[in-house]
């Protein structure tokens, strides 16, 4: 996580991108964009740049439109790691920042989603936000799960998976390696009673589903590759 792939390609954030609107999910301000009339939610976790980056809400948008609820809360207390900041770097920022204090509040979104009446969840994490979905997974209190470029997730964690589970890795990445994704896919294998499904993306790097450079159809093309993989993925274990 301290590597400098965590922190390229940064997005602009924008609030005002998007067709949902951000209401409080959980107590924590969410950006909500589908029908909450919708039995199936999905919860995206953002990297370290947060809920108001224009992909990432892009993508909320693109899943919503296959049916889905799509909450993308903000799991950072509006503070999302800001790489001008020459008096906070990374490893200073990510310690106000627990991926566990993510886990906890994810907890209490999910809960409210069921009391909206969701009777299934499925849970996409991204970087830093791989580490919560983990987490979820681990608890059961989902019910499918995708990580993108993950970050802080071990060998162990996957171990301890017995959801249906879709990783995406990165050929240039030094965060989750893909000897790292290798192993994932080993462990997950090795689960005869678990779905999984691991690819590793060649000539991407590290962040390339959400923080992609929109001018370059090459960088699009992966990254959309990326995205209906896991539309397929929760259309199949979701519905």
């Amino acid at each position: 996580m301290s590597g400098a792939e965590c922190c390229s390609n940064p997005p602009t954030l924008e609030a005002s991108v998007g067709v949902g609107e951000v209401h409080k999910l959980g107590g924590l301000p969410s950006y909500l964009t589908g029908s909450p009339n919708s039995e199936h939610a999905i919860l995206l976790v953002s990297d370290i740049f947060g809920y108001e980056a224009p992909n990432l809400r892009k993508l909320a948008d693109k899943v919503a439109a296959a049916g889905y609820y799509v909450a993308v809360p903000d799991f950072l207390a509006a503070d999302p790691y800001n790489p001008h900041n020459p008096h906070r770097p990374l490893l200073v920022w990510i310690k106000d920042h627990g991926t566990d204090e993510g886990f906890e509040a994810a907890k209490l979104v999910i809960e409210d989603l069921k009391s909206k009446g969701v009777s299934s969840i499925g849970a996409a994490g991204f970087c830093w936000g791989a580490k919560v979905v983990v987490e979820l997974s681990k608890s059961k209190l989902i019910q499918a799960a995708v990580h993108l470029h993950p970050s802080f997730v071990t060998v162990d964690d996957i171990k301890g998976v017995d959801i249906p589970t879709a990783i995406l890795g990165a050929e240039i990445d030094n965060i989750s390696p893909p000897v790292l994704i290798k192993q994932f896919e080993e462990v997950l294998a090795a689960k005869s009673e678990v779905e999984s499904y691991v690819k590793i993306f060649a000539k991407v790097a590290h962040g390339w589903t959400v923080r992609y450079n929109t001018e370059d159809a090459e960088a699009v093309k992966a990254a959309e590759e990326s995205h209906q993989i896991l539309l397929d993925w929760f259309a199949k274990h979701l519905k």
